[in-house]
């Protein structure tokens, strides 16, 4: 990703990515997908209807490991597409802005942002027991602009954000930056 251009006084404040329990939970899927291969011929060797075919799927045999080789290939590259959209997506906190970077996919990426002299009101909202315990929720910003709401989702620590950006939302008649 390109760096983030900053005006001159314009200074990063904060950068926040999804909370880390969102990556976990997104992986494990791609974890129960690695281990199919693996599982399926000594479970077919526990029926002795199939016993005679589990014989042919073990990986002694040099196909099973090419197709063990190519799931394991794909199920690994799923599972980086989703390391690669948690990391590049992210909330950035400047002085003067919050910008939103959202990866959609490997080469598809959108860019916005709200600055903090249109902010008008900042409100974050943790609901439920796991959020509650895992401290992430979501904060939502209303400004003046062309987008009226910009919400971040499953952030973490919200209350602590919120206040955060509070803290450089210029107040009335001040000059931003100074």
């Amino acid at each position: 990703m390109k760096t983030l251009e900053l005006n001159p006084n314009e200074f990063i404040v904060l950068k926040a990515r999804k909370h880390w329990f969102f990556f976990a939970v997104s992986l494990l899927p791609y974890v129960f997908l690695a281990l199919i291969p693996l599982l399926f011929g000594p479970l077919l060797g526990l029926l002795p209807q199939t016993a005679p075919y589990a014989e042919n799927l073990s990986l002694a045999q040099p196909l099973m490991r090419l197709f063990l080789g190519t799931w394991l290939l794909l199920t690994w590259t799923a599972a980086f597409n989703i390391f690669t959209r948690y990391f590049l997506s992210m909330w950035i906190l400047t002085n003067e802005r919050i910008v939103a970077v959202k990866q959609q996919h490997y080469f598809d990426r959108e860019v916005s942002s709200v600055f903090l002299n249109r902010v008008q009101d900042v409100t974050s909202n943790v609901f439920g027991i796991i959020p509650s315990l895992l401290s992430y929720g979501t904060i939502t910003v209303q400004s003046a602009g062309a987008h009226e709401e910009f919400i971040m989702s499953n952030i973490p620590n919200p209350d602590e954000l919120r206040d955060l950006i509070l803290k450089y939302v210029p107040e009335e008649g001040e000059v931003p930056g100074l």
